[in-house]
């Protein structure tokens, strides 16, 4: 429960969006220990608001009017080093996301959050919590995943194909028969045989799809 010893949270919301505005003065009014010391709907009133005494937690949407709320917020960052920086946003790409934490964002709340809760997670802000959607909080921890390891490569032939075998094994994978294979080689259907007995000798197999998944496994085809 909020102290009511302590002197409420001075609120200052950066947002073009009225509709916004209202919701979230309203989602602020029945706290008691929070108020909405300031507004701003575009970056050049939020640098004005900047020039006055600092406030506890500022909230900061992204997409203003005349520029970016990114800048808000680094500038917020230089001039109250201890303000609590928000950002609620529609914008959930990973461009945004970091650079708001790049900015000096310590919270990342998507629009689409419950309003109601808007109190609940300035006051984890202002005691050194990070409220994040969970969209975003998912986002942010696939970047810092350590890539999967590349598949180990199968070993190279023992004894590789000849120029002749691989191209009768290109003309396997493509779905001709042995016959239209002799005639695109200009050789007879009994070379062409011995080229495939010579192929599964050499991949280790006994049929034509192992023999092409053993081809590609080596990086034949």
């Amino acid at each position: 429960m909020p102290d009511s010893a302590l002197p409420p949270l001075k609120v200052a919301l950066v947002e073009d969006d009225i509709a916004f505005q209202n919701s979230f003065a309203a989602a602020l009014a029945p706290a008691r220990d929070m108020v909405l010391a300031g507004t701003a709907h575009n970056v050049a009133q939020a640098r004005r608001l900047l020039d006055g005494p600092a406030l506890d937690v500022l909230v900061v949407d992204l997409g203003l009017p005349d520029g970016s709320g990114i800048d808000v917020i680094r500038a917020a960052r230089a001039a109250w080093p201890a303000c609590g920086i928000m950002v609620s946003t529609t914008f959930a790409d990973e461009k945004h996301v970091i650079a708001s934490i790049e900015a000096g964002a310590a919270g990342y709340l998507l629009k689409d959050s419950s309003a109601e809760k808007i109190a609940d997670e300035i006051r984890a802000l202002h005691a050194g919590g990070s409220p994040i959607s969970p969209r975003i909080a998912r986002q942010i921890l696939l970047r810092f995943r350590p890539p999967e390891p590349a598949p180990e490569a199968a070993p190279p032939l023992a004894n590789p194909l000849s120029p002749r075998e691989h191209e009768a094994l290109e003309l396997i994978t493509k779905g001709f028969s042995y016959d239209e294979i002799a005639e695109l080689m200009l050789v007879s259907r009994n070379t062409v045989m011995t080229f495939v007995r010579r192929i599964y000798q050499k991949l280790e197999v006994t049929s034509k799809a192992e023999a092409i998944f053993e081809a590609r496994n080596h990086g034949l085809l």
